[in-house]
């Protein structure tokens, strides 16, 4: 590899344009416009059908895209079918604009306009190359030969759209606008809208393109921040980002431009686009949301989205893309899932609408994920905070601190060994065979209670291998009378440590009683049983059983 090859090749803007830099939030969203049935859809490997388009423009309008670029309708016979499917099917809302592209050349304009006849409101998105790279190696012409090929096309969408039916728009753009002397490219701009003669009823877009990403984020704001402040008729003038992603920082980039001025952002769902791909409209709607600004885009259904997208596409939505990958929510990390599981505790407790738990940027459920599948993950990697939360809100058992810390023993030991992740089903099946009502090789097959004064009175039959033996004995309650009985049938000593109930609700069928007990053997070792029964203490009994089993095993 050799540097020596390569030398930066964009160029500043002139002077000081940093105000951006004093700016610390977006306060508003900015106008939207999805590019991807064209720059997206010219990026695959197989272009998308009638058929797939028409679902894939759906559902961009229930997302709530006002701006919707539809393709390239002079590129191929697809293209321009489609959008005379929307025109003459009236398939475009009236809060809607469609938009279309074309170069700066006579016979694709005119094709252009011929696709959008009758469009009730459309944007005709021309272009030409500006940049110092295109002017010398592609078209071999001077500043001022590019800079009339731009003029020319003004002249001619500004007199076709007087000459054709519909309701039409303009945007421009100097294409390679990153390559290129933004002295040059402004005044190549200004030279456009001079033709165009933008007005409070007539609005022009000047689109500003990261064709191939060249430079630091910050670069690129101080271009976007001098052609917003020398631009002419600029109150009249929506000024467009349309970034690519060559040196993965497209979302920075129009972040930061839009801190500079920028009114307009063009790109395409989870960036897809030529090359790295435009900037991913996804991830900058939802950096919005997660700072309280209302992005205007409705993500609130995310898997439906993904679904559509990979269905319409053939392209796939990696698992960590942000927010809307698989695995983005995903905590794998005993220290991760241990404090996403307090966090939201501590929201319960406090009863917090402000979103604030630890590793997570928003709430799961906005986008239609959930905590159970999304959030807490279990692999060999994991913790006890994590398994006792997943065990808790899937199925409302709450185990004691030790306890968890237990099972989360057991489950690594069965993901390691089996290297793979365990679903909260797995986990409910290792507490249960582990923990959960116990009753091999020791049972009780009967006992009856009578209160006495000071305590109870217990007869207890218990049942191993076949074999049934009644005890009598005493105790401060209940289940001390059947330990005791335990002890004096199996001649083991042992203390009970830990001692926890709740209820466990139900769907059908009300609560049921749940228990767990933590024995400490002569040696010291901890053993720990669950158990479950609609009565207290039939379920105490069998988390006390359960206990004394595991401890005869380990």
């Amino acid at each position: 590899m050799d540097t020596r090859k390569y030398a930066i090749g964009y160029y500043p803007a002139p002077g000081n344009h940093y105000k951006w830099v004093h700016k610390d939030h977006i306060e508003k969203a900015p106008q939207w416009c999805s590019v991807d049935l064209r720059d997206g859809n010219q990026s695959l490997v197989i272009p998308m059908s009638l058929e797939e388009k028409l679902e894939f423009y759906h559902m961009l309008l229930r997302v709530g895209f006002k701006e919707i670029e539809v393709g390239f309708p002079a590129a191929s016979e697809t293209e321009y079918e489609f959008l005379r499917t929307l025109i003459e099917n009236n398939m475009i809302p009236k809060d809607v604009t469609v938009q279309v592209l074309t170069q700066c050349r006579e016979h694709i304009i005119r094709k252009t306009f011929d696709a959008c006849k009758g469009a009730p409101s459309a944007i005709i998105h021309f272009y030409n190359s500006v940049s110092v790279a295109q002017r010398e190696q592609v078209f071999r012409k001077s500043k001022e030969e590019i800079k009339q090929i731009a003029v020319d096309g003004a002249k001619l969408v500004k007199k076709l759209a007087a000459e054709y039916e519909g309701n039409f728009r303009f945007e421009y753009s100097p294409e390679s606008f990153t390559g290129t002397e933004p002295e040059y490219a402004l005044e190549v701009c200004n030279a456009v809208l001079d033709v165009l003669e933008p007005s409070q009823t007539n609005n022009v877009i000047i689109n500003l393109p990261v064709t191939v990403e060249m430079s630091l984020p910050h670069v690129y704001a101080s271009q976007v921040e001098y052609i917003s402040e020398n631009l002419k008729y600029r109150e009249h003038v929506t000024l467009s980002l349309h970034p690519h992603n060559d040196r993965g920082t497209g979302v920075a980039d129009t972040e930061l431009a839009l801190l500079a001025g920028a009114d307009r952002v063009e790109g395409t769902l989870f960036g897809n686009g030529e090359r790295t791909g435009n900037v991913d409209i996804v991830t900058l709607a939802m950096n919005l949301y997660s700072h309280g600004v209302e992005p205007e885009l409705d993500f609130s259904d995310m898997p439906a989205i993904c679904k559509t997208y990979e269905e319409c596409t053939r392209m796939h939505v990696y698992e960590r893309s942000p927010y809307a990958g698989a695995l983005v929510f995903a905590a794998f990390s005993g220290s991760h899932q241990d404090a996403i599981a307090k966090g939201m505790t501590w929201r319960k407790e406090k009863n917090l609408y402000q979103w604030t738990v630890p590793y997570l940027p928003v709430d799961p459920r906005d986008i239609n994920r959930t905590y159970d599948a999304d959030v807490i993950r279990v692999n060999s990697q994991s913790g006890k905070g994590g398994i006792g939360y997943l065990l808790e809100q899937s199925y409302g058992y709450i185990l004691p601190p030790k306890m968890r810390e237990h099972l989360s023993y057991q489950c690594k030991s069965v993901s390691d060994h089996d290297h793979r992740e365990l679903k909260s089903e797995d986990v409910l099946a290792i507490f249960m065979d582990c923990y959960l009502n116990v009753h091999n090789p020791l049972a009780i097959s009967d006992m009856h209670f009578t209160q006495k004064e000071g305590g109870v009175d217990a007869v207890v039959t218990f049942l191993r291998h076949g074999r049934q033996t009644t005890i009598h004995c005493s105790g401060n309650g209940s289940l001390d009378a059947v330990s005791n009985a335990l002890k004096e049938y199996t001649g083991r000593r042992y203390t009970l440590k830990v001692y926890t109930e709740h209820s466990v609700q139900e769907r059908s069928s009300g609560s049921t009683a749940a228990a767990y007990i933590g024995l400490e053997s002569e040696s010291g070792a901890m053993s720990w049983g669950a158990g479950t029964d609609t009565d207290i203490i039939k379920a105490s009994v069998n988390a006390l059983l359960s206990a004394y089993n595991n401890m005869t095993r380990e």
